[in-house]
């Protein structure tokens, strides 16, 4: 698992490249948490993600609520169906913006 942080334009965009489960929760968080800063622009690129256990929407939903908290814009961008799926059935795909590439990701957060 990897993470690859850039910064376009004042917008923060995490790259992950991996599975997301428990062993590398904590990585993860450690990661991304710090990134939800007051006023923050963040696109996570999931696009490398093919599988994403209950720790990993423990992750997003904690960094949701820290983007709320601190009025920041988070987009997730590039998730699989497989992932989709699962965040419709478990109602937390209603909590986040998605977009399917970086480029509308980053139209949603200038507009």
């Amino acid at each position: 698992m990897e993470i690859n942080i850039t910064n376009q334009d004042s917008i923060q965009i995490a790259t992950i490249q991996g599975d997301i489960d428990s062993s590398v929760a904590s990585e993860v968080t450690d990661t991304i948490i710090p990134l939800v800063t007051e006023n923050a622009k963040i696109i996570l690129n999931m696009t490398g993600v093919e599988y994403m256990s209950s720790a990993g929407l423990r992750i997003l939903l904690s960094t949701y609520r820290q983007a709320t908290a601190k009025e920041a814009k988070l987009i997730l961008v590039g998730l699989s169906e497989d992932i989709k799926d699962t965040m419709s059935v478990t109602g937390f795909l209603d909590f986040f913006t998605v977009s399917d590439s970086i480029d509308d990701a980053k139209k949603q957060l200038e507009g």
